[in-house]
Parts: structure tokens; sequence; C-alpha cells
């Protein structure tokens, strides 16, 4: 059938007003090719094709995917249990112990000291409590299987220009679109489900800074550790790492603010804490429960951001020292 015979079925085949018009011709889809010959298939015979495909394989995904991320649910569900069954009294001087041991700064252990009192006060202790719990499961995961994979990346560019574009599409998938297979293949009382989607979310800039940082590493730098006659994992770890990690907490402090923001969307799925609130706000048209939890969040994302930027202000200020 010609382009003119198809102009004019989508015009609905009036048989007058002076012919088709070159402005009108319309992109050959495949709705519009449908519509002009119905042996071509429709748009949405494709999207129920992958659909059907991916049912077809569940079930070998769930045996292969299901004893390796089991581990991941037992994590969340024992994170989850300690931060909320551990007494207020002891969770919080915990909390601030770890704060200070990690940024060795009054004013951030005070800003945080403040921040958990005022969760606490308004009734958001448990909520900012799960928040966290699953925070730290997720980004401790990131962190043990990103910072392996950006070295890999790092020392060799085969391997780079394979994860490359592997990376971008996990930063740029819309994050809805994470739960959409997860759905399919994970019940939803399963922690796995919204662990996988945060992970997958949140793991990209700890594997793009760390390779980054190690490449960055000064070429003399390097050459200096050859003269003096160190292996390739004395280098590593004696030179290339320190020097990468002011790039590598970066990644890590990003790595943590994108969890904290996953956090709210997989609440959809089941996922606890303040995005709960958020999402019976929404739902319910609850403004001050929404924005009290919002509110909420936007403390924890300060919180951490803080604690992992004084952190990063330590490790440049000791090697400055050096």
């Amino acid at each position: 059938m010609s382009m003119a015979d198809l102009l004019a079925r989508t015009k609905g085949e009036s048989g007058g007003g002076g012919g088709a018009s070159l402005w009108d011709l319309p992109f050959p889809s495949l709705d519009a090719l449908h519509d002009a010959c119905g042996a071509i298939p429709e748009s949405r015979d494709l999207t129920l094709g992958l659909e059907r495909g991916f049912l077809s394989i569940r079930d070998a995904l769930r045996v292969v995917i299901d004893p390796v991320t089991q581990p991941l649910s037992w994590m969340l569900r024992e994170s989850l249990a300690v931060m909320t069954g551990t007494p207020w009294w002891i969770m919080i001087p915990l909390l601030l112990l770890v704060t200070w041991l990690v940024s060795k700064s009054w004013r951030v252990l005070v800003f945080v000291a403040i921040s958990l009192a005022l969760l606490a006060f308004v009734d958001h202790y448990v909520a900012a409590m799960q928040t966290l719990a699953i925070i730290f499961v997720c980004a401790f995961i990131c962190v043990l299987f990103g910072v392996p994979i950006g070295i890999a990346m790092s020392r060799s560019d085969r391997l780079q220009r394979i994860i490359i574009p592997i990376l971008d599409m996990l930063q740029t998938l819309p994050p809805f679109v994470y739960l959409i297979p997860l759905i399919f293949l994970f019940s939803v009382t399963e922690p796995k489900l919204y662990g996988i989607a945060i992970i997958l979310y949140a793991i990209v800039p700890v594997i793009r800074l760390t390779d980054l940082g190690i490449r960055l590493v000064d070429k003399d730098v390097i050459e200096a550790a050859d003269a003096f006659g160190m292996t390739n994992r004395q280098k590593l770890f004696g030179v290339q790492i320190p020097l990468a990690l002011p790039n590598i907490m970066a990644g890590v402090n990003q790595t943590i603010m994108m969890s904290l923001a996953m956090v709210v969307i997989a609440s959809l799925v089941s996922a606890p804490g303040l995005g709960v609130l958020v999402l019976r706000g929404i739902r319910s048209l609850e403004l001050g429960v929404g924005l009290v939890a919002g509110f909420g969040i936007v403390l924890l994302a300060i919180m951490l951001d803080r604690v992992t930027k004084a952190s990063l202000a330590r490790i440049d200020a000791s090697q400055a020292r050096r």
C-alpha cells in the first residue's frame, strides 16, 4: 500500500477535500502501518510480547536470583529489627558515638543530636530508624560491590567501555522503572524487592568516582612506585587507593544521598520508614503528615551529608599534611 493510501486511511478516507498534503504525512509507526495493513502488528503487540517473554523466563530467573539475593532480605530484616528494637537511650548515643568517630567535629555532633531529638519529639523516631537501617544496609552493599568494580574498571579500558553504558542506563532510568520487573520477580513482602531497587539506583556514583579517582592518580607517583619495585597489589593498596580516597568518599556520599531518595519511592512496594508517611500524606491528602515526614527526610539527608563530608574533609586534611 502506498503512503498516499496510508494518508487517506488516517484521514478517514473521506474521498474529498482537495487530496493529501505532504504537510500532514504521518510517520510510518507501527500503529499507522497497522491501520493501513492489518498484517502488520500494533505497538501494543510489541509490549505484550515483551511481557509474555519476561513472564516465560520468570520462574527460571527466580531459581537463580532468589538464593543470591536472600542474604539481602536477612540483612534488611535484622537491621530493621536491631535499630527499631533497641531502646532510644541506647541507639541515639550509639549513633552519636559513630558520628564523632567518623567526623571528629563537635558542630556535626551537635547538629545530629538536635536532629535526632527533633525527630523523636514529633513521634517519627521509629520511622527515622527504619529509614536509616535501610540506607545503612544498601549503602554498605553499594560500597562493597561498587568499589571493586570501580577498581577493575580503572585497570582495564576494555572493561570500562563495557560497563560505562550499563552505568549510563542505570543512572538515566526513572526510579519507578526499577520496581516494575522486581514486582514480578519477588513477593511484595520480601525486603529484597526494595533493597535491590535501591542498590541498582544508588551504586552508580561510587563505581564512577572510584574509577575516576584511581585514574587521576599522578603518573609520576606510579612511576616512583614502580622504581621502588612495588607489585601491582602494593601499588593499588599503598598508593592508588589512598590517593583516590577523596574521590571514593565523594562517591559514597552521593550513593547515600541517592539511597535516601530511592527509599521514599520504594515505600510504594512496602519499604518502611518516613517514605510511608509521605505516601500516606499523598494518598489521604493529609498535608501536615506529608510535610512533617518530608522535613524528617530532609533532616536525615543533611545529617548523612554533613557526616560524610566531615569525614572527607578529615581525609583531605590528613593527605595535605603528608
